[in-house]
């Protein structure tokens, strides 16, 4: 099957609605006055638009603040449910891969308190099978109630898709102007930009504030010789397997998410902090202060953390750099009236896939349990070539296509930033779609195997962007596909998918238990 491309010339429309947004955020917001060069509309690909109605989620930009006006601190949220601290000691066995710092990460308490309650004399000499004590945590005093940016400053969603990464870095004329990095491999080097841009795409956070992050643990924007000792490890995570800018920021990516996502559904109370603090959570914080109170956490002690978390910390970077953040705020960033669109399962009609992989994380470990898997049928397991084919699960355009991933837009406007997306990860380069083919549900988008980042076995893993936020499939807004429904179980990739009182559960094989056809 041949896919071709639909072409319109939108370059008149496109033109002129950039230039309308840009004259209202340069006319609208003091702060934002100056050198607009770095904001640009995003250029989408070509698109079949006979049948299509370009709905642009940019119509709920944020309302300009007129010029003069004070700046008002923004409204605490209500209280937010927050699981109740744990009293009772409880048991773990170690797992194969794991290390204490994690498993204290995880329980939320010192690694310290650990080694004595299991009278444990070096944490690297960890036993596979061992049953640990792990105690109750300590917590101290209640950590920072201001918040320090919009839900929407977090992730890459409409207000960042007029955002000039590179024109930015270069206005700024810092290290990171002249940066270049080698990035998994890949002979041809990545510039500083580029590789901003990457991590905010795969991750789906906003560039803007992993920009802040850098400025603030190293200064690479405005400083054009950066200090020696930051060069390897510029967000100051000093781990050898995450040496280098790519690695850093995927880091922080990772970690930006895992707090805002653990908030948006109430199942984190306190941070672990580098020195082995507990600090509980205010319950009035929004889920993007979340996300980086959490960042932080590793990184710094009490005094640090509380600094950093601060009106004088990273708020004040991003203030310096970008203006107010509450002034880009998108409220809200996920309509109460949400509802996801018709999709359909991503294989041809009358083949039997393994439903492998239930509601687990959309992108890295951090992100929300966004995801589920389909293996194709096959008779040997492992990462084996397939010539399956993975299908579009519903009409619209294709954003991207490399590494594995191939982002498709569902809502017409030709930007990822913006209402509902598809991510189809793991998606062989042989007769893999390219970018700018705008297809139908059913139609080929490529085979199903190992490509990009970690699989053990060759498989497509399907998962929703919203204005750039990851949908959970086992919240409110469950995958809907064919009128299956998933459902979480309560534990990362179990879950199942019911219809009509028919029911599949997910499992790490094939087997006619886990079989689901279209």
């Amino acid at each position: 099957m041949e896919n071709q491309p639909a072409h319109i010339n939108l370059g008149k429309i496109l033109f002129a609605f950039a230039v309308v947004v840009i004259a209202v955020l340069a006319c609208g917001r003091s702060i934002w006055m100056g050198d607009t060069s770095w904001w640009q509309a995003p250029q989408p690909g070509n698109r079949e638009a006979a049948d299509k109605d370009a709905s642009p989620q940019f119509a709920f930009l944020p309302p300009t603040r007129a010029p003069g006006a004070p700046i008002l601190t923004p409204t605490p949220d209500d209280p937010h449910p927050i699981p109740s601290p744990r009293v009772e000691t409880e048991r773990y066995v170690v797992q194969p891969n794991d290390t204490l710092g994690e498993i204290a990460q995880r329980f939320g308490v010192n690694l310290n308190q650990i080694m004595e309650a299991n009278q444990l004399n070096d944490p690297n000499l960890l036993e596979v099978g061992l049953e640990l004590v792990i105690p109750a945590p300590l917590p101290g005093s209640l950590g920072s109630d201001f918040k320090i940016l919009p839900d929407s400053e977090l992730v890459y969603g409409p207000a960042s898709a007029f955002f000039n990464v590179s024109a930015f870095i270069q206005s700024k004329a810092g290290w990171l102007a002249q940066y270049q990095e080698q990035v998994e491999g890949n002979p041809t080097p990545l510039s500083g930009a580029q590789i901003v841009e990457r991590v905010a795409q795969d991750f789906s956070v906003n560039p803007r504030i992993l920009l802040a992050a850098l400025e603030y643990q190293s200064n690479w924007l405005t400083n054009p010789n950066s200090d020696p000792a930051r060069r390897e490890y510029p967000l100051g995570v000093q781990e050898p397997r995450l040496k280098g800018l790519y690695q850093q920021l995927a880091w922080a990516a990772n970690n930006l998410n895992q707090g805002y996502y653990l908030w948006r559904v109430n199942a984190v109370g306190t941070w672990l902090l580098g020195d082995g603090s507990v600090v509980p959570i205010a319950k009035t914080i929004n889920a993007g202060t979340a996300g980086v109170q959490h960042m932080f956490a590793p990184l710094y002690g009490r005094a640090g953390w509380d600094q950093a978390v601060s009106e004088n910390g990273l708020f004040a970077t991003f203030t310096a750099l970008f203006g107010y953040p509450f002034d880009l705020a998108i409220e809200p960033l996920l309509p109460p009236n949400l509802a996801q669109p018709a999709l359909q399962l991503p294989f041809e009609v009358d083949k039997a896939w393994a439903f492998t992989g239930g509601p687990h994380a959309a992108w890295g470990d951090g992100s929300a349990w966004g995801a589920l898997d389909f293996a194709p049928p096959a008779e040997s397991v492992g990462c084996v070539p397939s010539d399956e084919w993975v299908v579009a699960v519903g009409d619209g355009l294709i954003l991207r296509s490399a590494d594995g991933a191939v982002l498709q837009d569902l809502d017409g406007d030709g930007f990822e930033q913006s209402g509902w997306v598809i991510l189809y990860m793991h998606v062989e380069s042989r007769d893999r779609i390219s970018p700018g083919i705008f297809i139908k549900a059913g139609e080929r988008i490529g085979h199903p195997s190992c490509e990009g980042g970690f699989s053990t076995g060759t498989h497509v893993h399907l998962a929703r962007r919203f204005n750039g936020e990851w949908i959970p499939a086992d919240q409110n807004l469950p995958f809907i596909l064919d009128g299956w429904v998933s459902r979480g179980l309560g534990k990362e990739y179990d879950g199942i998918l019911e219809r009509n009182g028919q029911m599949v559960e997910a499992w790490t094989g094939r087997s006619p238990d886990n079989a689901i056809q279209r």
